[in-house]
């Protein structure tokens, strides 16, 4: 199985810029799937990046142009840069790993809230 630990959430200001950290620990070498995604309390968890082992990606049209996942292989770490950050970008960032042979590994999730 896969460990994800999520870091790098916190409080900004509109129009500013974080960046989100995900871990992977145990069985990486099964991943073939990395994603993020994020929850607000009452609503649906929506896919916000993802990125395959193949360096393709894909983004929700909501934060299409203004965040960007990569990944460290040597590091076992995916990032999300999130520029030109909105009020409603406020939501629980969870990081998710789609392995082969076992069931998909959740994080934690980190907290991210933009103000106005």
């Amino acid at each position: 199985q896969v460990q994800l630990v999520e870091s790098g959430g916190g409080l900004v200001q509109a129009g500013g810029s974080l960046r989100l950290s995900c871990a992977a620990s145990g069985s990486v070498s099964s991943i073939y799937i990395m994603a993020w995604y994020r929850q607000v309390p009452e609503k649906q968890r929506e896919l916000v990046a993802l990125i395959s082992r193949s360096g393709s990606t894909e983004y929700a049209d909501s934060v299409k142009g203004r965040f960007t996942v990569s990944r460290d292989d040597a590091k076992n770490t995916m990032y999300l840069q999130m520029n030109i950050l909105k009020p409603e970008d406020t939501a629980v960032y969870y990081c998710s790993a789609k392995s082969w042979g076992a069931m998909d590994s959740w994080g934690k999730g980190t907290l991210v809230t933009v103000s106005s």
